[in-house]
């Protein structure tokens, strides 16, 4: 018996379709309903006294349930828009015009990061890029070779989004601390489905949002600054919810406050906020250590299904360095990732990744099965329609 599926029946979307999408956007938990209806409540019925009373300290509440899925201290987690949001208010608290200024990453990081970092070169950052040589994997010496003592920050995923392969970040972590850089770890692919635990890591910077695996829609992202740390950051990137006394509207330069506040901007996006709760409280309750086991099985298995066709699986065959994402490249893969959403089995596809697959603690093992006879179906039918 699978205890996690007791779960089910608070997702909605689960009663109509075939959800293994969960790598792109979580299913929407059925609380979200009251949340909003509560957020709405709050704003007709209280009006401006909704801030004291609620929404002002509302990033703190949120990032704090965050920070304790990845055992990050209370007040450690500042929450944000997006992860290349995040990643610019790290940025932010650096200087590029000295000898230490390189920036290195993989190519298989996710590309919106990769934009922002490689518009820091007009000011003055040196971008090495470690290139992957399968497409799958990132070659970790390599990258370890990459980082040296001129070497700033290292903005690397833990997970990779097309491939699942996991970095090896405790490595990553040591080289960059050794030579005196900072590692800026993206947890979006892991958090919610690998544990985490930025304390053993000692990682320096850590950002994800809640949208996928933490099942908390669009809208809230996350960023963890190591708290001996973050006390002598002043981010340039900043705003009036940063400041040491909001409300007395200063002019002239900012006073950073304490954090998590010191890591903020502007005014924060309450509906968002409020909509990630209920998902996150449903992940602390069943466990991330409860769903990663659930997620080695069930990715082995499609990972032995798609193999049993002859399909190619671009995402790793060793449980440990694989995520919750099973990448299979089939013939006409594109093709058959939008015949498969007319059929409601919501999936997605990526270049250079294939159809991706992504089970979560709610999947039950028939729906696996669902999705690879239907790509059967569908190629078998598409060659004999080519015929």
């Amino acid at each position: 018996m699978d205890d996690l599926l007791r779960y089910r029946s608070e997702f909605p979307i689960l009663e109509r379709t075939t959800y293994l999408i969960s790598n792109s956007l979580g299913a929407m938990p059925r609380g979200v309903y009251d949340a909003m209806q509560s957020y709405a409540d709050m704003w007709a019925t209280r009006g401006v006294r909704a801030w004291e009373e609620r929404w002002w300290m509302l990033a703190i509440e949120v990032g704090d349930n965050i920070g304790a899925l990845m055992n990050a201290p209370k007040n450690s987690v500042s929450t944000h828009q997006n992860v290349t949001t995040c990643q610019a208010v790290v940025a932010s608290c650096f200087d590029f015009s000295g000898k230490r200024n390189k920036v290195v990453y993989s190519d298989l990081n996710f590309p919106s990061v990769m934009y922002f970092w490689e518009a820091q070169r007009a000011y003055g950052a040196r971008v090495h890029m470690v290139k992957t040589d399968d497409g799958v994997t990132v070659p970790t010496e390599r990258l370890l070779d990459a980082i040296d003592e001129t070497t700033l920050l290292v903005p690397i995923s833990h997970v990779i989004f097309r491939s699942a392969y996991i970095n090896d970040a405790n490595a990553i972590i040591e080289k960059a601390h050794r030579v005196g850089a900072h590692v800026v770890l993206d947890t979006f692919q892991s958090l919610g489905t690998v544990p985490i635990d930025v304390q053993d890591l000692n990682v320096d910077f850590a950002c994800g949002g809640v949208l996928k695996w933490l099942c908390g829609g669009p809208g809230v992202a996350y960023l963890y600054v190591r708290p001996d740390l973050a006390k002598k950051l002043e981010p340039k990137f900043t705003g009036w919810f940063a400041h040491q006394d909001s409300m007395a509207f200063e002019t002239g330069p900012i006073r950073y406050t304490d954090t998590p506040f010191r890591f903020m901007n502007g005014t924060t996006h309450i509906p968002s906020l409020e909509a990630a709760g209920p998902g996150l409280k449903i992940i602390a309750e069943v466990g991330i250590n409860r769903i990663r086991e659930k997620s080695k099985r069930q990715t082995a298995r499609l990972i032995q299904l798609a193999e049993k066709h002859g399909w190619r699986v671009n995402s790793p065959r060793d449980p440990e360095k694989r995520g919750g994402t099973v990448s299979i490249d089939m013939p006409d893969s594109q093709e058959v990732c939008r015949e498969l959403l007319k059929r409601d089995i919501l999936v997605d596809w990526r270049p250079k990744a294939g159809v991706r697959i992504s089970p979560h603690f709610y999947n039950n093992d028939e729906e696996l099965e669902i999705a690879i006879s239907a790509v059967e179906e569908i190629l078998n039918y598409r060659a004999v329609a080519a015929r």
